[in-house]
């Protein structure tokens, strides 16, 4: 596979990943609440994913019991963490400051890298840190007029997002340790379905399934904007450098701003703008050193299916 389509393969990923407010909007005005949303998504997403990988690998890819605890912090502490936290914010601010607030991540993996791992805070992940603290202000109208354009709870179910997005590198370095990312992505969705299901209360809006159109926003949720998205990114990552393909997914909140202003004619004021463009600043920065880190010191992870 040629770099060209590696690339192309990531901007597609991250691309459908941006539009996954589409579909979550759309489920919502069907009835649906950001509980029941999150729940269709990791339920769903669960199956396609054990599907692909029976096809792919001929059988079910299995994990010891005694590593629940690292999916149960992939799948419930991270990924419903912040699925509950995005869908959430994307009700109350729109698609273009959810998804924007979402990538705060970055900020808070360095401070968890930096008290759980030991890793130093050096002038650029610092720099990023500032970045994105003075972004999310200027994005919550804080900052310059002191004076917040949004609501209290959606701006911290925004900052939550980013949040639970950051503690799925946590857990998941422990599960990449020994899993290949396939089996800790499917397992991860596994656990936070069985989660979900129950305490969603899911089943009392099946009425709503009747609907056609329900099911077309649902696949585009669980395959479109899950297991296709995963599929292309990882499968761009076999030749371009993590780092470099976080760059490149930068576009996924290029993606959702450009819908929310499109199609649900959002608006963002110069400040907002601003503070957009210094949060994807903060990720460029701290992948800028990543990106030298790895070229000198590649530390390959022992993995098993």
């Amino acid at each position: 596979m040629s770099s060209g389509k590696a690339y192309a393969y990531i901007l597609l990923g991250a691309a459908l990943w941006g539009i996954i407010g589409i579909f979550v909007h759309s489920l919502y005005a069907f009835g649906f609440n950001p509980m029941e949303v999150v729940a269709i998504r990791v339920s769903f997403a669960s199956v396609f994913l054990l599907l692909y990988a029976l096809i792919k690998n001929k059988r079910i890819p299995k994990i010891q019991w005694r590593d629940s605890k690292y999916f149960i912090g992939t799948g419930i502490l991270s990924i419903v963490f912040f699925n509950l936290c995005l869908f959430y914010s994307i009700g109350e601010l729109g698609l273009s400051v959810a998804s924007i607030l979402l990538y705060t991540a970055p900020a808070f993996v360095t401070l968890f890298s930096a008290f759980l791992f030991k890793e130093k805070v050096n002038w650029r992940k610092g720099t990023a840190l500032v970045f994105t603290l003075t972004g999310c202000m200027l994005v919550a109208g804080i900052f310059p007029s002191f004076h917040a354009s949004m609501t209290i709870m959606g701006f911290l179910a925004g900052i939550g997002s980013g949040l639970g997005y950051a503690l799925y590198s946590v857990f998941g370095k422990y599960a990449l340790a020994k899993y290949s990312s396939m089996t800790v992505t499917a397992y991860t969705f596994i656990f936070a379905a069985v989660f979900m299901i129950p305490v969603s209360g899911l089943w009392d809006k099946t009425n709503l399934f009747l609907n056609g159109a329900v099911w077309v926003n649902v696949l585009g949720l669980g395959l479109l904007s899950t297991v296709f998205s995963y599929i292309l990114y990882t499968k761009g990552l076999e030749i371009v450098e993590a780092s470099r393909a976080s760059i490149v997914a930068t576009i996924e909140p290029v993606v959702a701003t450009l819908a929310g202003i499109i199609i649900y004619h959002e608006t963002l004021s110069l400040w907002q703008i601003a503070g957009i463009l210094l949060i994807l600043s903060a990720v460029f920065v701290v992948s800028e050193k990543t990106k030298k880190r790895r070229k000198d010191r590649a530390v390959p992870l022992r993995k098993t299916v």
